[in-house]
This record gives C-alpha cells, sequence and structure tokens, in this order.
C-alpha cells in the first residue's frame, strides 16, 4: 500500500504513520525528520533548510524532492510507504507523478485550527531520535525525557504558537488545495479527528479497510 497522509501541522500525520508502518510493515517516510536530522548535522541542506522551517515557510521543492527519490529508491519501499509531509504544493505533486512516484490513496485527517494551536504547544520532540510526545495525549513516562532513548524533550521553534498560526496560514494556501488535486484521481480520502489517537486510527484503518 502506497500512502499520503495529509492534513494541516499537528493534525496527528506523524502518529498514525508510525501506527500504521507497524500494521502494514511499510516504511514511513517523513520530510521533517529528515530535514531536521540534515538540521541537527549542519549539512548544506540542513542549513538551507532551517531558515523556511523556523520561519513557518516552506522548504524549496527541489530540496525535497531530491531527499524523496532517494529515500523510495531503497529496498524497504519496495512493498509500499507512506509519505508524511510530502507533497506539500500541487507542484510537488506533479514533479511525483512525473518521476514515476505512485500513491493508492491520499487520506487527509481533518481537524479544526484552534484545536491544532491548542494540540501543539504542548507537544514535545526528543532531541536525538526526533521522536514526539504530547504533556496531555501522548506524555511520556518521565517528564522531560524520551521514552525511547532517553534524550531531552524540547519544544521544537516551530510549535511556538505564533509559528504555528504562520504554518497554518501556508498550509491553507499551498497545501490544502492537494486535496482537490486529489480527489480529482479518485484517491482522495477524509477522515474527521477523533477524540483519541486510538479513536482516529480505528476510523483510518476503516476507511482504508486494513
Amino acid at each position: 500500500m502506497k500512502l499520503i497522509l495529509l492534513g494541516a501541522p499537528g493534525a496527528g500525520k506523524g502518529t498514525q504513520a508510525e501506527i500504521l508502518s507497524r500494521e502494514l510493515q511499510i516504511p514511513t517516510i517523513s520530510t521533517g525528520n529528515i530535514l531536521r536530522a540534515a538540521i541537527k548535522d549542519g549539512t548544506p541542506v540542513g542549513l538551507q533548510a532551517k531558515a523556511f522551517i523556523e520561519a513557518g515557510a516552506l522548504v524549496p521543492d527541489s530540496v525535497i524532492m531530491g531527499i524523496i527519490e532517494e529515500r523510495l529508491a531503497k529496498d524497504d519501499c519496495k512493498n509500499g510507504y507512506i509519505l508524511d509531509g510530502v507533497p506539500r504544493t500541487i507542484p510537488q505533486a506533479e514533479a511525483m507523478e512525473k518521476q514515476g512516484i505512485e500513491i493508492d490513496t491520499a487520506l487527509s485527517i481533518e481537524v479544526d485550527d484552534e484545536v491544532i494551536i491548542a494540540r501543539m504547544s504542548g507537544r514535545r520532540t526528543c532531541k536525538n531520535c526526533s521522536q514526539t510526545f504530547h504533556v496531555v495525549s501522548n506524555p511520556p513516562k518521565q517528564e522531560g525525557i524520551c521514552d525511547f532513548c532517553g534524550g531531552e524533550l524540547t519544544i521544537r521553534a516551530d510549535d511556538a504558537p505564533e509559528t504555528v498560526k504562520a504554518r497554518l496560514e501556508t498550509y491553507h494556501r499551498e497545501t490544502e488545495p492537494l486535496k482537490a488535486f486529489y480527489a480529482e484521481r479518485g484517491k482522495l480520502a477524509t477522515v474527521e479527528n477523533q477524540p483519541t489517537i486510538d479513536a482516529t486510527t480505528t476510523v483510518i484503518k476503516n476507511t482504508l479497510g486494513i
């Protein structure tokens, strides 16, 4: 199964991608994690991307497409994959089609902006492994410490309320039109956000027939 997860920043795409990845035994390709690793390592691409991300703007297509094409060429993607955070724009989606990157379903998780702003202010990210937690809905076992690697949990610069608002404006302008793009191709499925992570997963699995 080849999936794209759509939805505003903070809609829960990363969390649901991890769950579906385990269920379907296919990798999640998250541009956010790839880019954050590059930023942490101080690579040329990382330094380039850093200014865009911290301003709540989109990273240029040329950077994103190169990263994605390399990743999908790896052996673990032969039986399918989940794309989280790409494509972000119609030109990116068109570029993916030209590159022969196929998808079965574009799944959009629908969440109100007010809910997202409240949700992201409680998000914490591990400095070491980029695992995410939430102080209310998905807290770590020990406050401020990653369950997986013991790293320090921090508030990412792009989770600050003013940055979140800028990112939501960018999403509605640049990314939301992808819903119509994939609807025209008969590949769009939408899921309303549920009160819990598990409930959202159940609705997604029912929608995908898994």
